[in-house]
């Protein structure tokens, strides 16, 4: 959780390469930071500041579809932004190679 608050905290700011540069390695590789930048940029700014989050969900997981075997726990959240007062973000976060936990995903419906 405390990876996942950390980093969300960056990404309410818009400090979106420092979100790319304190994510795992497997997510790392699989979007170069520009590509992540710009995408952050079309789809998170367009929502506005956060107006509220809260945890609806956790759940570890060994195995997830598309990413290697690992340790992951998979986090939905309540969200309302300025633009769009109902949202469900799930976070990602990762054991990675070196035992820090990490976010390995990130997706706003």
């Amino acid at each position: 959780m405390a990876a996942a608050d950390a980093w969300l905290k960056l990404l309410d700011g818009g400090k979106y390469d420092d979100c790319w540069a304190q994510m795992a390695g497997f997510a790392k590789n699989a979007a170069p930071q520009a590509t992540f930048v710009s995408s952050m940029k079309a789809f998170r700014d367009p929502l506005g500041a956060l107006d509220s989050r809260k945890v609806q969900s956790k759940q570890y997981a060994t195995s997830l579809p598309g990413a290697p075997d690992g340790e992951y726990v998979v986090i939905q959240y309540e969200t309302s932004f300025a633009k769009k007062k109902s949202a469900i973000e799930t976070v990602t976060p990762m054991k990675d190679a070196d035992g820090t936990w990490r976010v390995s995903g990130y997706y706003i419906k």
